[in-house]
């Protein structure tokens, strides 16, 4: 509408504008009936949230002339009412010059944010239009929208994301219809769909609320605030999202650090597919937050790397965790590697370098595996070496390992690396692997050469080493009763290094404990890679590395919901 745009062009350009305004975070109350709604609304004002979402649509056999003040009256903080109506993804399937009418008349008795379609635009603010078009509703009202309601006009894409020039043509012409704030949300079938989302915010003219929906698209959720954005969605719980992709309150707020994001926020973030459960947000937000660092750290969906890092070349992304498949894709895309890392072939840890030369790959995952070991070899207890830093020997001495006889247990990514490192430290490397081929290739890709062991003869007990790593995910959940190499040949070995840490405590390390080996488990890998990590993200030299211990073992509870 030229005239309520008009208006609200005069009112931006009269104050600071949208760029310093705090990101709000928003709830949608989704609730089926009238008295679980007014329940939700009181759950959700506790939470600490900035603006609650009325979806009436949601609500069951929902009278308006009845039903809506009752609501409006129980918020008691800032709200947005929404009817939304099948065709945008909602659920009210009625006469849609009543449903206006209801917005309406939400406007009239003072709501602060209504949020219409941007397809229902014209027929929204022509309230004539409303009468004329049929709307037979007594609430039906020709009266205009007052500027102290402000309109949220919105589109969604539930198939995919358009190009960005399409997206930004739109949002001007939603401007133009009279849109206080831009509302645009589309389906996210690849990560750098993301990209051209945020782009919107980037280069936003007016508040903006631009979000991609699914897994894909779940960063534009959780860096709404660095990005400029008017608001992000949130849920009450998992259970009660109101679109694919949502966080949960507790997570955004406690987890990502919503409210202290910022232009300055450096971002971070792990690569990988699956990636949903991965806890490497948990253990460096967490650790972000210790040590004061202005950063965040994200979960990223990535399908094919190469064409994540080209659509967010331009981003802020200052370095990366790199997980399953992707870490020798990761290798090939890092511009410079460490000299353990290229030997190994693959990286799990990229960090932009400030000198513009692209991102350096590293692999702490040998690190981790071998200063967990080593520390167990120089402290001679299991128990005092847990209470060490996770950093590997110290500079300048010779490592426990070197001269000693180690046995890697596998011959895949996690093998070859525990393999590389610990030639890397002057042991002596043997590899065991049912194919025995796969060991051959191993040995005879290991600087310096490597031993083969016959497979029946390490699970006879023939064989005996100072250490024995399993680098498999033999005894992982849900199979923790299997163990790669027979309880009656554990024996043969000083130190166990299991790199299985669901349980922490496998069968391999049971029967180690049993047999009077010292051990190293599979947390202490996860979390010294991290450590090592975090070391190379942020510059520090005092990790918090009990706090992140803590946190992966669930000691410390960090955006539960």
């Amino acid at each position: 509408m030229v005239v309520r745009a008009a208006e609200l062009a005069a009112e931006l350009a009269s104050d600071a504008g949208p760029a310093s305004e705090k990101c709000l975070i928003c709830t949608s109350i989704t609730a089926a009936s009238m008295e679980a709604f007014l329940q939700e609304i009181a759950e959700a004002s506790a939470t600490g949230v900035d603006v609650i979402e009325l979806r009436l649509d949601f609500i069951k056999n929902f009278e308006p002339m009845k039903d809506l003040e009752r609501l409006m009256s129980a918020c008691s903080m800032p709200y947005i009412v929404t009817f939304r109506p099948v065709w945008e993804g909602g659920n009210y399937d009625g006469p849609e010059p009543e449903r206006l009418a209801t917005l309406k008349l939400a406007a009239l008795k003072g709501a602060p944010y209504v949020d219409v379609e941007f397809k229902a635009s014209a027929l929204f603010f022509a309230g004539a239009l409303l009468q004329t078009a049929g709307c037979k509703s007594p609430w039906c009202s020709a009266g205009e929208v007052p500027l102290s309601t402000k309109v949220i006009l919105s589109s969604h894409n539930f198939q995919e994301t358009p190009p960005a020039a399409e997206l930004h043509a739109r949002a001007a012409a939603m401007r133009e219809a009279g849109a206080d704030i831009v509302k645009i949300a589309t389906m996210a079938n690849d990560i750098s769909d993301a990209a051209v989302v945020l782009s919107l915010l980037q280069q936003k003219t007016g508040p903006t609320i631009a979000l991609a929906m699914g897994e894909r698209g779940q960063i534009t959720r959780l860096l709404a605030a660095k990005y400029g954005g008017h608001l992000t969605f949130a849920a009450l719980s998992d259970a009660r999202a109101s679109a694919p992709g949502q966080p949960t309150i507790a997570q955004l707020q406690q987890l990502y650090g919503f409210a202290q994001q910022g232009p300055a926020t450096k971002l971070y973030g792990i690569m990988g597919k699956p990636i949903h459960h991965s806890k490497s947000p948990l253990i460096h937000n967490t650790a972000f937050r210790h040590l004061g660092y202005d950063g965040v750290f994200v979960p990223l969906l990535v399908d094919d790397l190469p064409r994540f890092m080209d659509a967010f070349q331009d981003h802020d992304f200052q370095g990366f965790s790199v997980t399953i498949p992707h870490k020798e894709a990761a290798h090939k895309a890092a511009a410079s590697r460490d000299p353990v890392a290229d030997q190994i072939g693959a990286c799990n840890t990229l960090v932009r370098q400030q000198d513009g030369s692209g991102f350096r790959g590293f692999n702490t995952d040998w690190i981790a595996a071998i200063s967990a070991i080593e520390r167990v070899l120089a402290a001679g207890s299991s128990e005092a070496a847990a209470a060490t830093s996770s950093s590997s020997s110290v500079e300048g001495q010779p490592s426990p390992l070197q001269g000693k006889s180690f046995l890697v247990v596998g011959a895949g990514g996690a093998g070859r690396a525990l393999a590389f490192g610990a030639a890397s430290r002057g042991a002596r490397v043997l590899i065991a692997n049912r194919n025995k081929a796969r060991a051959e290739a191993l040995a005879a890709a290991v600087p310096g050469g490597a031993a083969v062991v016959d497979w029946e003869e390490l699970q006879s007990g023939a064989v005996s080493a100072d250490v024995l790593a399993n680098s498999t995910s033999v005894g992982m959940v849900p199979n923790v009763e299997e163990t790669p190499v027979a309880t009656a040949a554990v024996g043969q070995f000083k130190v166990v290094f299991d790199a299985v840490y669901t349980p922490r405590e496998t069968r391999l390390l049971r029967d180690a404990a049993a047999a009077g080996c010292l051990l190293a488990d599979g947390v202490a890998m996860f979390v010294g890679q991290a450590v090592e990590q975090l070391k190379l993200f942020t510059g520090t030299q005092q990790p918090p590395v009990q706090l992140m211990e803590d946190v992966v073992l669930g000691k410390v509870k960090v955006g539960s919901s």
